[in-house]
């Protein structure tokens, strides 16, 4: 059977750079070509980044994209990539309006282009308001086979471009994708593309991008599926890569053409000729990462991406002594390095001597930068002034918003990024200050359960014990109640349900959508549910003007759970 060379380029381009996205890929390609490549799939617009969101309105923006195509199918061709068949996703503009399309480039020319057909409105997806849908399927023969293309959604949804594809007959099929990334996504995702490719009738190729772009994340995991659903190669997780595979495939001869399943085939011959027989490669199948290291990894490259690709070289935050804090400084460590956090002690009146000595451990086992900078003087100044002492939640938001302005001010003076520590399930009951601890640019722990923080924690400090490093989160960080030590002898439990049963109502309220009898029917106490829910929804407003951090979950706040503040439907118990 003839053979064919495909490499998966899973690049981090960066939204809005073209230029530098396509020197990205020129340097990709070329090292296809050196690994003897006949195919080189990119993955879906990663020449302008994805999404680029309202950029795709912008005339300008589409058609420098365009002729930024046109230009790479050249600048290939003098790079020595001329007989390499590159499929190079990028948003194109015609008649009809703005396209999430890719292009076939060969021999300096483009030879082949197709728009996205099924277009995504759900979860972190708006593309029916960006996106006008392709109604064709551009098949290029090489080398005398068959090669079709579908984009991302299109295999995702049924019928359509593949159920096209393999009524008219191709001998390959590739699918440049952007998929963001999510808990065990990869659970779905492999099965799906391997009935894709038995309803086409061949293999299917899976280009998938990497990197993080503001809360979402990309997590490459390329894969190639046979015509059979055998798992035939997988690039590894989180990590640019350049993933090279053999196939030998059935040459159909196929020439239909003209309208199936709505969608207009098109061909286009670049060459009979077989490649002649040579010694195929051995792909080494990646292992997909446990649950806990695949989150670890997301969350690292989620901050290290939005860090260095929005211009900044450090990152500040609290360090409390809790564990909000020390997750998000081993986090940031393993993003950035050492030497780029800046951990910052402030300690109130209320402050026990065990968050002190716990943050200053902290940074000793990481080996960051640390100072101590006390709040107690500048509290009393906004107390004594407003006659604040013992007013309750007024005096003691004063505590944390003059922390959250101590760290702006750090921000402005040495140009950190500061760094939101807030979980979900206090982002969720709204257990933090507006302008206090809610304070900084990016929230790389926004979208983790409090449980799982602390499972992260232990997993983390297990890591390094393996490795023999120094675990780098206190142990009394893990093991102590948690306090926001805004008042002498608090406690969380005092505000909030147990965190085990709190997380569990909110992911059935909040990930789940589920209403006042479904949260009674699974068991949870009226009056719980009443309490958990009430302060889920007043809390909308600060949500909203909470820092953006890495999504992994199904549902995040943000992109994906939009309510009205201005809201008066309540659940259950609460109507009326």
């Amino acid at each position: 059977m003839p053979q064919l060379r495909i490499a998966l380029a899973q690049i981090n381009p960066t939204v809005g750079d073209i230029a530098g996205n396509a020197r990205l890929h020129v340097d990709w390609a070329r090292k296809a070509v050196e690994a003897g490549a006949h195919v080189v799939v990119f993955p879906e617009m990663s020449l302008t980044g994805y999404p680029v969101e309202d950029l795709t309105l912008r005339k300008t923006f589409a058609e420098a994209s365009r002729a930024a195509v046109d230009e790479l199918a050249g600048r290939l061709d003098q790079a020595g990539c001329g007989d390499l068949l590159a499929y190079v996703g990028y948003l194109d503009l015609d008649h009809v309006g703005p396209r999430d399309a890719a292009a076939a480039l060969h021999d300096g020319e483009v030879v082949g282009r197709q728009f996205k057909h099924h277009l995504p409105n759900y979860g972190v997806f708006d593309e029916l308001r960006y996106f006008k849908p392709g109604q064709t399927l551009d098949v290029v023969r090489l080398h005398g086979l068959d090669i079709g293309m579908v984009i991302c959604e299109d295999i995702w949804q049924d019928g359509g471009p593949v159920t096209a594809l393999g009524k008219a007959g191709v001998d390959l099929v590739v699918a440049p994708n952007a998929s963001p990334y999510e808990r065990s996504k990869d659970d779905v995702r492999l099965p799906l593309v391997a009935r894709r490719a038995a309803e086409a009738g061949a293999p299917l190729v899976y280009a998938n991008l990497v990197g993080g772009q503001d809360d979402l994340v990309f997590d490459g995991d390329s894969i190639v599926v046979g015509a059979d659903g055998e798992l035939l190669a997988r690039a590894p997780q989180f990590v640019e890569h350049l993933l090279v595979v053999d196939l030998d495939l059935p040459s159909g001869g196929h020439s239909a053409e003209g309208s199936f399943e709505g969608m207009e085939v098109r061909r286009r011959d670049l060459g009979r000729e077989p490649v002649p027989a040579y010694e195929p490669v051995v792909t080494p199948i990646s292992e997909p990462l446990s649950d806990e290291a695949e989150v670890w990894s997301a969350l690292v490259v989620g901050l290290r991406d939005y860090v260095h690709k929005n211009g900044f070289h450090s990152v500040t935050f609290g360090f409390s002594g809790g564990i909000d804090s020390a997750l998000t400084a081993a986090l940031a460590a393993d993003a950035l390095g050492a030497d780029s956090v800046y951990g910052v002690s402030m300690p109130s009146a209320y402050s026990s001597e065990h968050s002190r000595s716990d943050a200053a451990e902290l940074a000793r086992r990481i080996g960051c930068h640390f100072r101590t900078e006390p709040v107690e003087d500048m509290v009393r100044v906004y107390v004594d002034q407003l006659k604040l002492a013992g007013t309750g939640l007024a005096e003691e938001n004063i505590q944390a918003r003059v922390r959250g302005m101590l760290l702006m001010a750090l921000s402005n003076l040495d140009g950190h990024l500061v760094l939101a520590t807030g979980n979900k399930t206090e982002l969720a009951v709204g257990y933090s200050t507006i302008y206090g601890d809610a304070v900084g640019g990016f929230a790389p722990i926004k979208d983790v359960f409090k449980t799982h923080v602390w499972e992260l924690a232990r997993w983390r400090n297990a890591e390094a014990e393996k490795r023999g490093e120094t675990p780098p989160i206190p142990e009394n960080s893990i093991t102590k109640p948690p306090s926001a030590e805004l008042r002498p002898g608090q406690l969380d439990t005092d505000s909030l349900p147990d965190y085990p049963l709190l997380d569990d109502i909110l992911d059935d309220y909040v990930e789940g959508d589920r209403g006042y009898a479904d949260l009674i029917a699974a068991g949870f106490e009226a009056e719980t549910i009443d309490r958990v829910i009430r302060m889920v929804d007043r809390s909308e407003y600060k949500r909203r003007q909470y820092p953006i951090g890495t999504k992994i979950t199904f549902k995040a706040f943000g992109r994906d759970r939009r309510l009205p503040i201005t809201n008066g439907w309540r659940e259950g118990a609460q109507r009326g």
